[in-house]
């Protein structure tokens, strides 16, 4: 017997001869038979064989992936309807059930139009008749066929046996960019309005963007008071009260509003009132926006 660092060789008679004891010995680590001194067959543990890839006297290989693959599915959580070519239900997933506030037992075997009665006459379904016709992909955002107000995201797949459609709330998403949308619209009227001031302001108060109206009420250009605390623009006295404000925004997420001065590049002050909310993203704040108002003083008693 011949022994290596990795295994042992033996030849094909001696293999023969001792095979429960090389039976033994392979559960350690290979045995190479050799015939006629050449190498030709290798004997290993059933583990070690399972861990190279093979089935074993387990389950073939297809089907522990087709048991994955239903796993995989049924955890997603995207609602995943599958069709066949006559546009009826084959198979949902959980989330699929969910959405259409069905059973899925119930839903397996019903037309599409059954389950989800406006879909015909929705701009989706030309879609539908186009990916079980001519396999064709689709992927859009669309107004919910299910609830008022809800937005789906739509994937239409072809597969052998029809079509699979994957479906996904978005409606947080498309609410979130109608109120940016809107958001922007306003600064753009105040814009537009030429009396407003606004500036987006950093957690420090550092000046990320002013607007021409505030840079007008300021005389100065945009890079002069790029990255200055906002609180210097102000008046000494009224420097304080700002920070105060500013620091209960960023901490209650509530708006504040209070009297100022803003100090212009000749040395006046200027009465404004100082309107503060919260920058805020998905995840925390981004600052604040303060927009500036000019305040009329009260007339002087006659």
């Amino acid at each position: 017997m011949e022994t290596t660092q990795g295994h042992d060789r033996v030849s094909a008679a001696d293999f023969i001869r001792g095979f429960a004891s090389w039976r033994l010995q392979s559960a350690r680590r290979p045995v190479v038979v050799t015939h006629h001194g050449k190498d030709a067959h290798v004997l290993i543990s059933l583990d070690d064989y399972r861990r190279m890839g093979g089935a074993g006297d387990s389950a073939p290989t297809a089907g522990r992936l087709q048991d994955s693959q239903i796993l995989l599915l049924e955890s997603v959580r995207d609602g995943l309807i599958l069709i066949d070519r006559d546009r009826r239900i084959a198979a949902v997933n959980p989330a699929a059930a969910d959405l259409l506030d069905a059973a899925a037992t119930s839903l397996v075997g019903q037309s599409l139009a059954t389950a989800l009665p406006a879909i015909e006459t929705s701009l989706i379904f030309h879609h539908i008749l186009r990916m079980i016709d001519h396999r064709e992909r689709f992927s859009g955002d669309l107004p919910s066929l299910l609830r008022p107000g809800q937005w789906l995201h739509a994937d239409l797949v072809p597969l052998p046996v029809g079509g699979a459609i994957i479906l996904r709330d978005v409606s947080e998403a498309i609410a979130a960019l109608e109120a940016s949308d809107a958001r922007t619209a306003a600064l753009r009227a105040l814009d537009a309005d030429g009396s407003i001031g606004h500036a987006c302001i950093s957690l420090r108060e550092a000046v990320e963007y002013a607007n021409d109206g505030l840079m007008a009420m300021l005389g100065v250009g945009g890079e002069a008071i790029r990255r200055v605390k906002f609180s210097a623009l102000l008046a000494i006295a009224r420097r304080a009260p700002f920070g105060e404000a500013l620091e209960e925004v960023l901490r209650s997420g509530r708006t504040a509003r209070i009297e100022s001065d803003l100090v212009a590049r000749d040395g006046t002050a200027k009465p404004v009132t100082l309107s503060i909310a919260e920058r805020r993203n998905a995840y925390f704040s981004d600052g604040a926006v303060v927009l500036v108002t000019p305040r009329a003083l009260p007339n002087a008693a006659g």
